[in-house]
């Protein structure tokens, strides 16, 4: 009977290549910030100060690329579906994505490109010094995601790998003084809160394993 292949969720197992199909599914929506860039900048539809739009813009883009990634691990223990976790290495470099045109949109419209006015910007100010301590190890994780860099790495891939809670940390500390200076801090809030839940289910698994 039909009724007896139906499972509750949970219970059957998704399949590597089920995942597959959704796979295209998942990189369209995750292309939906440029998609939309590229509509308003056509329309004339990015404001008064198109590139200040587009740092913001992208700015909260990765944020939400970053935490869509730290959310793959719960909800894979969650619902009990391992095969989830083949979403998070195109997610991770979605957030790296933005993250860099975050950067380049901050490098060439705001210094030009100039090495020593982007180096004197770290120096000085606090909000830029936090996001780069945050780029640079999501840089390392970028470029070492694949099966190649797994092999040779080996146990300290999985190490260098978890600094992502701690980059994650630091890019809501880079949001939360962003908005400081226009004493709006609802949203650096809301990423705070999701990222404490996020850390606060990973906590609890360690100490599940480590009392078992």
């Amino acid at each position: 009977m039909a009724s007896s292949t139906m499972f509750v969720m949970g219970q059957r197992k998704w399949t590597a290549n089920e995942v597959a199909r959704v796979k295209p599914l998942v990189f369209l929506i995750a292309l939906y910030p440029l998609l939309r860039w590229i509509y308003l900048g056509l329309s004339t539809g990015l404001g008064a100060n198109p590139p200040e739009f587009l740092i913001r813009s992208s700015g909260i883009w990765a944020l939400v690329a970053l935490g869509l990634t730290l959310c793959i691990t719960p909800l894979r223990r969650l619902i009990g579906q391992p095969v989830l976790v083949r979403f998070r290495r195109m997610l991770g470099l979605f957030a790296f994505f933005y993250t860099f045109l975050h950067l380049l949109g901050w490098a060439f419209w705001e210094h030009g490109a100039s090495l020593a006015l982007m180096w004197q910007d770290v120096v000085d100010r606090t909000f830029i010094t936090i996001g780069m301590l945050a780029f640079v190890p999501m840089a390392a994780l970028a470029l070492t995601s694949t099966h190649g860099w797994m092999r040779r790495l080996g146990s300290s891939w999985q190490t260098l790998h978890r600094s992502v809670y701690a980059i994650a940390a630091l890019s809501v500390w880079h949001f939360w003084l962003v908005r400081s200076g226009k004493n709006d801090f609802f949203e650096p809030y809301v990423y705070g809160a999701v990222l404490a839940v996020l850390l606060l289910a990973r906590l609890g698994h360690f100490l599940r394993n480590w009392r078992s």
